[in-house]
């Protein structure tokens, strides 16, 4: 069973999720900027015992990896990585709905049903 954030629970996380989504960002940001030279290490280095720059990006990786679940542990449900976009379950007469957040935003501003998604966000004051 999913928790349920309220509004004010789901911004208390986000306070602690917000610095780890923008630290996201930044290696989404190295990862995307050394993408041509990692396809082009990893395609050298598939027989030849490794490569410095993959080394480099392995660390980016794993650090990539923790941050994400550290804020699946906080309750947030990662929905689109490249734009940074997450939502937290909770419940609106009764049923669940997702509070939807995205890296750049406040707090969180938008709430959406389901299964409208991203294109069926609303504003806040209408939960």
């Amino acid at each position: 069973m999913p928790k349920y954030f309220t509004l004010v629970e789901a911004n208390e996380a986000l306070n602690l999720i917000r610095p780890l989504m923008d630290e996201v960002m930044l290696i989404r940001q190295r990862i995307l900027a050394n993408q041509p030279e990692i396809w082009s290490a990893v395609e050298k280095s598939a027989g030849n015992g490794g490569n410095p720059t993959l080394s480099k990006m392995v660390v980016d990786f794993e650090k990539f990896d923790a941050l994400i679940h550290k804020m699946q542990d906080a309750g947030a449900q990662i929905k689109e990585i490249n734009i940074g976009l997450l939502d937290f379950s909770a419940l609106k007469d009764g049923r669940e709905v997702y509070l939807c957040w995205q890296h750049g935003e406040g707090d969180i501003a938008y709430w959406h049903e389901v299964e409208d998604g991203y294109a069926g966000r609303q504003p806040i004051h209408s939960f």
